[in-house]
């Protein structure tokens, strides 16, 4: 199956642009792994520019390669032309699903993950229930830790210590869909649960909430949200994407508000980006361009306001992880960093290679383990490095994937989100 006119067009646009300089090679964790040009962006460049003219098909490498990408986008941030890769390997895994060329074992898992539970907030609960009565009969530390070691003997089952521990309840269920600002209300903000957020990380999602009223927002906590849909789109379905942030804005604009603010960097990226999404529809585009411009981070937000922080003294370590949608699709990076230094100035240290991926990279450390685990162990001794008490980051799969590093070295150390940070001085 071949791109449209338009697609073809725009990626043709895309690639023009990349001038075969190189660096983005050192940038690049897959070329890091295997030093083959093929597995580097320019190399993969140049195999979507002869499929997309045509010159070459849709070969089992060229699958290969665009779902070994992880799409972190550090070769945009290194890009001295400004190539759009993100656009153009979400293009190309497009294509491929579209031409049926998955292999069978993919095509089961993204029907069964992305198109069954993610796709239907109704299903994903049903398997949170499944997942939490399990949970409950490995709650015991030691029975916790034996299972984990038993994992962790074998490559093949590693995989399931990088599921996560989901919360007692979802946050959607602890809340009500209107909480007051904390005195004067300055701003009135919505706040998207999200799917894997709203089932694992409960307590992140009221920490940022807290955090909003106490810098002067009332919270607007619309009920019945779906996915944003990033992970249907990183993953080529964007069909799927689009039918699922045409939902949520749909149900977010029922409401008056002044931002929406995102504490998830993929899912962040991807709303910002619902314009785009909408180009060629010419009765949804400017809904959907107004709505993405509406669409803050949460510390891009609190930054933005001249968020001050409760003056108590912080006694330990911290250092910041960069999430690869955050800093090289939203170009967020010092305001994270400023709000910890409002904290902690004297006990901040800095991370080398904080913009590294750490593996996560949505499902890939699902689909690739074994990669994904050896990107992650270059992070690790960067975090060994550093002797923090506690790593902050602003995604939840760059949460998970720390906190299984940091499991699996025996670390006294902590991964925290910065909405957590932030409200436990309000404790």
């Amino acid at each position: 199956m071949d791109l449209s006119n338009r697609e073809v067009m725009v990626s043709n646009d895309l690639i023009s642009k990349c001038i075969h300089c190189g660096l983005c090679l050192p940038t690049c964790p897959t070329y890091n792994l295997t030093l083959n040009e093929q597995s580097s962006p320019r190399g993969r460049i140049q195999l979507m520019k002869n499929v997309f003219e045509n010159k070459a098909p849709i070969s089992d490498q060229f699958v290969y390669e665009m779902q070994f990408c992880l799409d972190c986008q550090a070769c945009q941030t290194a890009c001295p032309a400004g190539v759009q890769y993100g656009s153009l390997v979400e293009e190309a895994r497009n294509l491929i699903s579209k031409s049926n060329r998955e292999s069978t074992l993919y095509k089961i898992f993204k029907f069964i993950f992305l198109k069954q539970i993610i796709y239907s907030s109704k299903n994903l609960k049903l398997v949170y229930r499944v997942i939490r009565i399990i949970q409950n009969i490995f709650n015991v530390k030691i029975v916790n830790q034996l299972v984990f070691n038993i994992f962790e003997a074998f490559q093949s089952t590693k995989v399931f210590n990088l599921f996560p521990k989901v919360s007692e309840k979802p946050f959607d269920e602890l809340v009500s869909e209107f909480l007051p600002a904390y005195g004067k209300a300055n701003y009135s903000v919505i706040f998207p649960y999200g799917c894997i957020m709203n089932l694992v990380f409960s307590k992140t999602q009221n920490d940022t909430v807290e955090v909003l009223r106490h810098a002067g927002c009332n919270v607007i906590i619309p009920k019945n949200q779906s996915c944003c849909g990033s992970l249907h789109k990183h993953n080529g379905e964007i069909g799927d994407a689009k039918n699922l942030a045409k939902q949520n804005i749909i149900l977010f604009n029922k409401y008056k508000f002044d931002y929406l603010i995102q504490n998830s960097s993929g899912c962040g990226a991807f709303m910002k980006e619902y314009g785009n999404l909408f180009q060629d529809d010419d009765r949804f585009s400017e809904t959907a361009i107004t709505f993405s411009k509406k669409c803050k981070d949460f510390s891009e937000f609190l930054v933005g306001i001249k968020y001050n922080p409760p003056n108590r003294e912080l006694n330990q370590k911290i250092t910041y992880h960069d999430a690869c949608h955050l800093i090289h699709s939203q170009s967020i990076s010092k305001e994270p960093r400023q709000l910890i230094s409002l904290l902690n100035k004297n006990g901040y240290v800095e991370l080398n290679e904080a913009s590294w991926c750490c593996g996560s990279a949505g499902i890939y450390n699902v689909t690739h383990t074994k990669d994904s685990l050896e990107i992650l162990d270059r992070k690790m001794d960067n975090l060994i490095n550093t002797q923090a008490d506690i790593v902050i980051t602003n995604n939840p799969g760059c949460l998970l994937q720390l906190e299984y590093g940091i499991k699996k070295r025996k670390l006294n150390m902590k991964a925290m989100h910065l909405a957590t940070l932030l409200n436990n001085l309000y404790q």
